[in-house]
């Protein structure tokens, strides 16, 4: 826990990112019945009846120091869905980035090994000599600041139904790329010295 704080009180350095990583899963619904429209001074109404129409696995990455995140809705949760996404990531936004500092928890997809699973061993050697793996320490998944993004998310857009995969990204494109527009900052403040004094159930006691 100390080293991921620690991490989070760097200053930024374009060389070296630190990038937060996590995935969460959005039901899709469709509409039994249309909804009534809107007219001056009444908002939409929608039926609560709706027909499950599956889920979508969501995949978000976000740069808390420099207000950037990036997000791709994808049908599955596997070794092969995590390391293309990360791919996709080093190679459009971190191009000439030798470190890339990565948190994520403890997730089995969430190793070097993915990109083995995937990739031929020249490629995979290639992505992971790239990055530095942070690991949230077990059962404190929350300090991984990709939550927080993932928070921001559900207020602002998933608080909607979807009826397809299609409609979820267009809208989830478009509220990531206002976000970037804003370079819409993390603020980090849980120290190393506030987790002793708040969380010193985690420590051992020594006897003076």
């Amino acid at each position: 826990m100390e080293a991921l704080l620690d991490l989070y009180q760097r200053p930024y350095n374009p060389d070296e990112p630190v990038l937060c990583m996590d995935e969460s899963l959005k039901e899709l619904q469709q509409a039994v019945y249309f909804p009534l429209q809107t007219a001056p001074g009444r908002p939409a109404r929608f039926d609560y009846l709706y027909k499950p129409a599956g889920a979508s696995t969501l995949l978000l990455c976000v740069e808390p120091l420099h207000g950037w995140r990036y997000l791709q809705v994808r049908d599955h949760r596997k070794f092969e869905d995590w390391a293309h996404f990360m791919r996709d990531v080093l190679d459009t936004y971190y191009p000439h980035t030798s470190t890339v500092h990565l948190v994520v928890d403890n997730l089995n997809i969430h190793t070097p090994a993915a990109f083995y699973h995937t990739f031929p061993p020249d490629e995979a050697k290639r992505l992971v000599d790239r990055l530095t793996f942070h690991f949230t320490p077990v059962h404190g998944s929350w300090l991984n600041m990709a939550e927080i993004e993932f928070g921001v998310l559900k207020r602002q857009c998933l608080s909607q139904r979807f009826a397809s995969r299609d409609l979820l990204n267009q809208a989830i494109q478009a509220w990531f790329d206002t976000r970037n527009s804003l370079s819409s900052k993390i603020s980090w403040h849980f120290t190393v010295a506030e987790a002793r004094t708040k969380l010193r159930h985690l420590y051992p006691s020594f006897d003076p």
